[in-house]
C-alpha cells in the first residue's frame, strides 16, 4: 500500500540571536546612535576649546550654545511627526547629513563670523533635534521585543562611555588639531550617524508599516499641528507615562539644575579645591555606566517601581551637597545618582517602544525629549536667582526633597507599577 509523502515542511523564520551585539542590523543603528551622541556632546566642548585659544568670546559661546538649543527643541516636534510620517531611517539621514553641513559652516565663521556660527549651531541643533525620537522609533523596527532592554543600555552605555573618555581623547587630539579641524571631524561623525543604519532592518517593521497604511486608507492625512495632537493623545493613553515625563521633569528642572550650579560652589567654597567637582562628575558618569550595565540584564517583577526609585536616587546628590559631609560622600552620593538614573532611563525607554502605538512612536518619544531638553535651561536659570534669595542650603534641601517625593508618588498610579496598561510583560525592556 502505497503511502502519502509526509507535506514539506514549512520554512520557518529563523529566531533572532541570543544576544542583540550579534545583530548586524542594531550594531549599525548602534554605531550611528553612538557617532550621533559623540557629536553632540564634542561640539560645546570643542568651542569651549575655542574660547581657550581666543577664537570665540564667552559671550560669543553662550550665544551659539543657546542658538544650538533653540535649533534642538524647533526640530524634535518636527522630526516626531516626519518620522511617523516617513521612513525612521530616511529621517535619521536627513536630520544627520544637516547637522553634519552645520561643521564646516562653523569652522568657517570661527573666529570671522558671529553671525554665521549662530546659523550653523542652530542648524546643527536642528539636526541633532530631528534624529533623535526617529532613532528611538528605529531601535523598536530594528530589535526584537525581547532584546530592546539590552540594546538600550548597549546604547546608553555608548553614550556615558563617550562623556567619560571624550574629554581626554578631544584634549589628546588638540594637541595635533586646531579647532576648526575638531569641528571639521565633528562633521564626520555626523556622516557616520547619517550612513551607518541599515537601510533594512533585520526585523522586519511589519507592524509599523501596517498601521501607517491602515490609518492613510482610512483617511487622508492630517495636518502637522494635527498630528503632533495626536502624539500628544496617544501619550494620554498611557498614565504611567504622563506621571513618569512628570517625575523626569521634577529632576531635571530641580536636581540635576541644582546640582550643577551648586557643586562648583561646594567644590570652591567647603573644600577648597576642584578635585571634588572633577570627581563627582566623573563618579556619575561612572556610576551611570554600571546601572546600564545591571538593567541590561536584571528584570524586576515591578519595573515600573524599580525605575522610580532609581530616578528617585537622584536626590542623594543634592542631600550630600548641602550636609558638611566627608568630599569622598559628595563622590559616592554621585555615583549613586548615575546608577539610578540608568535604572530609569533604560525601562522608560523600552516600556515607551513597547507600550505605544508602533506609528505613534516617534512622536510620543518627542514629547519625551522635548521635557529633558527644554527643561533644562529653564532650571539653570532659576536656580542661581534662588540660591541668592535663599541660600544654597535651603534650595539643596528643596531640591533634594522633591527628587525624591515626586517619582514616589508617580509610582502610585495604578499603571506605574509595570510601565504597562495591562499588568506585569514578559518581553521587551
Amino acid at each position: 500500500m502505497a503511502t502519502t509523502p509526509a507535506p514539506a515542511a514549512a520554512k520557518s523564520t529563523p529566531p533572532p540571536p541570543r544576544s542583540v551585539l550579534r545583530d548586524t542590523a542594531f550594531l549599525r543603528l548602534w554605531a550611528g546612535t553612538t557617532a550621533s551622541g559623540l557629536a553632540t556632546w564634542a561640539m560645546p566642548f570643542t568651542l569651549g576649546l575655542a574660547v581657550l585659544h581666543r577664537d570665540l568670546g564667552a559671550a560669543g559661546l553662550g550665544l551659539v550654545l543657546a542658538a544650538r538649543t533653540a535649533g534642538f527643541l524647533a526640530a524634535v516636534a518636527v522630526g516626531g511627526v516626519l518620522a511617523d510620517r516617513h521612513s525612521r531611517r530616511a529621517v535619521v539621514l536627513w536630520s544627520a547629513l544637516a547637522a553634519a553641513a552645520a561643521a564646516p559652516l562653523l569652522a568657517a565663521g570661527l573666529g570671522r563670523s558671529l553671525v554665521l556660527m549662530t546659523a550653523a549651531a542652530a542648524l546643527a541643533g536642528a539636526g541633532q533635534g530631528a534624529c533623535r525620537p526617529a532613532f528611538q522609533a528605529l531601535t523598536a523596527e530594528t530589535v526584537a521585543p525581547e532584546h530592546r532592554q539590552q540594546a538600550n543600555a548597549a546604547a546608553t552605555m555608548a553614550v556615558r562611555g563617550s562623556t567619560l573618555a571624550g574629554p581626554a581623547l578631544t584634549a589628546l587630539l588638540a594637541t595635533l588639531l586646531d579647532t576648526q579641524a575638531l569641528l571639521l571631524g565633528i562633521g564626520l561623525l555626523w556622516l557616520i550617524a547619517a550612513l551607518a543604519p541599515a537601510r533594512r532592518s533585520a526585523v522586519a517593521a511589519a507592524e509599523t508599516v501596517a498601521a501607517v497604511e491602515t490609518v492613510a486608507a482610512v483617511a487622508p492625512r492630517a495636518g502637522f499641528r494635527a498630528e503632533f495632537v495626536e502624539g500628544i493623545r496617544e501619550a494620554r493613553r498611557h498614565p504611567w507615562f504622563l506621571t513618569g515625563l512628570a517625575a523626569l521633569a521634577a529632576v531635571i528642572t530641580l536636581g540635576y539644575s541644582a546640582t550643577s550650579v551648586a557643586l562648583p560652589l561646594i567644590s570652591r567654597d567647603r573644600y577648597g579645591t576642584a578635585w571634588v567637582l572633577a570627581a563627582a562628575m566623573t563618579a556619575y558618569t561612572v556610576g551611570a555606566l554600571a546601572g546600564a550595565l545591571l538593567i541590561a540584564r536584571w528584570r524586576p517583577r515591578s519595573q515600573g517601581w524599580a525605575a522610580f526609585a532609581g530616578l528617585a536616587a537622584y536626590g542623594v546628590a543634592p542631600l550630600s551637597l548641602c550636609l558638611p559631609v566627608h568630599p569622598g560622600v559628595v563622590v559616592a552620593a554621585y555615583a549613586v545618582a548615575g546608577i539610578g538614573i540608568e535604572l530609569f532611563n533604560v525601562p522608560w525607554f523600552t516600556a515607551t517602544q513597547r507600550e505605544v502605538a508602533p506609528d505613534k512612536l516617534a512622536r510620543v518619544s518627542s514629547l519625551d525629549f522635548l521635557v529633558s531638553y527644554g527643561l533644562a535651561p529653564v532650571g539653570l536659570a532659576l536656580i542661581a536667582p534662588a540660591i541668592d534669595a535663599f541660600g544654597v542650603t535651603a534650595v539643596l534641601a528643596g531640591c533634594a526633597a522633591a527628587c525624591l517625593l515626586v517619582p514616589a508618588a508617580a509610582a502610585l498610579v495604578p499603571t506605574a507599577r509595570h510601565f504597562a496598561r495591562s499588568g506585569p510583560t514578559t518581553t521587551g525592556r
